[in-house]
């Protein structure tokens, strides 16, 4: 394994723990919240759902504006 190689590992291990605590900081925010009645699970949820349908839409969209663009 080259020192190039073992560097990529590093920064590969380096990006998960910051992941690992930006996850964590976004769920303790979610929590505390809840916790002080700002909105309840299923708001959080519902949410959620809305805006992952949201950016599937976009990415379709986008899609299918590039197969419009692109001459066959």
């Amino acid at each position: 394994m080259g020192f190039n190689t073992l560097d990529i590992a590093g920064q590969i291990a380096d990006m998960k723990n910051v992941d690992y605590k930006n996850t964590l900081a976004i769920a303790v925010l979610i929590e505390l919240l809840i916790d002080k009645g700002l909105f309840t699970r299923q708001d959080f949820a519902r949410k959620a759902a809305e805006m992952e349908g949201s950016c599937l839409a976009e990415i379709a969209l986008a899609r299918r504006m590039k197969k419009l663009e692109t001459p066959e």
